[in-house]
């Protein structure tokens, strides 16, 4: 039996579904509830004054096997011959009947609302976070990034979903010595005449929040179906990870005083809270606070270049400035650079420039009606 989830009761049931599918997977950490519940919350997440999502659980004998989620970006498919929604915060027991139950409730709620498409699993908001069916690499996950039981790709392409793009994970090794040619071509950038470079200051959130918004809406805007961010996504997003944020972890490049580049990376959460089965409650917070300092892997949230500034080699700066900061610390062991697209080969030719070594395979999937 599937139903809508409508209250309190019913959405401890949906946020409750993976931890009893992964119970026994010791490699599952559980993300934090209310991190779940801000998504669906239209005073949390302003992608809601644009678009709109629902939730569904998937019940047998009453106890709860499965659970989806659909949503639509009015902003994002008016702007396609083809409007696509989306699914996404699929659990399900490997069963093709059950997970084939829940997808056709999506679309039955997305072609009511002439969608001609669904993509999955993805996120009503960025795809920085709860993006992607893990399909390689079933190893711990970093916080915000999805993890699912290797039978989730049977579940979807049983079903007819088929691969859209793959969102390819690397990892790079803290205290290994960069290549020598992404060094020297690091230390050449940075004496050139108009380059600096900052970390970000928290007490200068607004002008740092605006150059986030020039670079990445400038060096994203060639991609299909992007949506340009806007200025509230990014003060809830630093707002949301105000916790675990170290300014020095966080670079900006400029060009003659223009914003140019950056790089986005914060200490893995994850290694804190796997212990919390979800629940940040005062306790659980003070054992927040009082453990950051045992954090040793960060992961890289996001980067970006101005499409003019690109292959000027300002990424190798930024990461030799991050470099410089982290290894006196004696702290992080492991940087995850992660997801980046198939289709981002700049961005994959940078890891690969740093030496940086394969972690993981997600998959966007899409089912056409």
């Amino acid at each position: 039996m599937i139903i809508q989830v409508n209250d309190k009761k019913q959405e401890k049931q949906f946020l409750d579904v993976p931890k009893n599918i992964y119970k026994d997977d010791n490699n599952w950490i559980c993300p934090l509830d209310d991190d779940i519940r801000q998504i669906f919350n239209p005073q949390k997440n302003n992608f809601h004054k644009n678009g709109e999502c629902i939730r569904w659980l998937l019940l047998k004998d009453n106890q709860p096997i499965g659970r989806i989620a659909a949503f639509i970006n009015h902003e994002k498919i008016h702007k396609s011959e083809n409007p696509v929604g989306g699914i996404g915060f699929f659990e399900c027991i490997d069963n093709q009947e059950a997970a084939n139950e829940l997808f056709n409730t999506a679309k039955k709620w997305l072609g009511d609302k002439g969608m001609k498409a669904m993509d999955g699993p993805i996120n009503f908001g960025e795809n920085d976070n709860f993006w992607g069916l893990l399909v390689d690499g079933f190893t711990p996950p970093s916080y915000g990034m999805n993890y699912h039981k290797p039978y989730y790709l049977n579940l979807f392409t049983r079903y007819g979903f088929n691969i859209l793009y793959e969102q390819i994970t690397n990892y790079l090794e803290v205290n290994k010595p960069f290549p020598e040619r992404f060094t020297r071509i690091a230390n050449w950038v940075m004496e050139k005449p108009g380059y600096t470079f900052k970390p970000f200051e928290k007490n200068n959130l607004q002008a740092f929040a605006k150059d986030f918004m020039e670079i990445y809406n400038d060096a994203w805007e060639n991609f299909e179906n992007f949506q340009p961010i806007k200025m509230q996504t990014i003060l809830e997003s630093f707002k949301k990870m105000k916790l675990i944020m170290d300014g020095h972890l966080i670079w900006f490049a400029y060009v003659n005083n223009e914003p140019a580049s950056f790089i986005l990376i914060l200490p893995d959460a994850n290694q804190l809270i796997k212990d919390f089965n979800g629940k940040m409650n005062w306790l659980n917070g003070i054992r927040f606070l009082l453990n950051k300092r045992k954090v040793n892997r960060m992961r890289a949230i996001v980067m970006g270049t101005k499409k003019a500034y690109q292959k000027h080699g300002l990424e190798s700066v930024l990461f030799i400035k991050l470099k410089e900061y982290v290894l006196p610390l004696k702290q992080f062991e492991e940087l995850e650079l992660s997801w980046v697209g198939d289709f981002n080969k700049e961005m994959l030719s940078i890891h690969k420039a740093t030496g940086a070594q394969f972690g993981k395979k997600h998959a966007t999937l899409r089912y056409v009606f």
